[in-house]
């Protein structure tokens, strides 16, 4: 049962019409006083929440992360539209006859 929820909680957070739906009803239950297991029951009333923080975290995180990979992979428009100059450096050095 835990990995359809973690396999399901995934797949809506990467589908672009929903991910903003489940970022902000699991920010609210991670607030509410209503939960599935209360939070007043020690340990065991922090374990739902800690579950769904865990997993709002990681999926986030890893969704930026491979947005951002795909931004450096993507050439940049404006540069590969700029003339590219071939510059070398040298030391010279005024060598003067006797």
């Amino acid at each position: 049962m835990k990995d359809g929820f973690m396999n399901w909680y995934r797949s809506i957070l990467r589908n672009p019409k929903y991910r903003w739906w489940i970022i902000a009803g699991s920010l609210i239950y991670l607030i509410s006083p209503i939960d599935i297991s209360p939070d007043f029951i020690p340990i065991i009333g922090w374990i739902d929440d800690g579950l769904v923080a865990t997993l709002l975290v990681a999926e986030l995180s890893d969704f930026l992360l491979t947005r951002l990979k795909g931004r450096k992979q993507k050439p940049d428009v404006a540069a590969a539209d700029a003339p590219t100059v071939n510059s070398v450096d040298a030391d010279v050095v005024d060598v003067k006859t006797l």
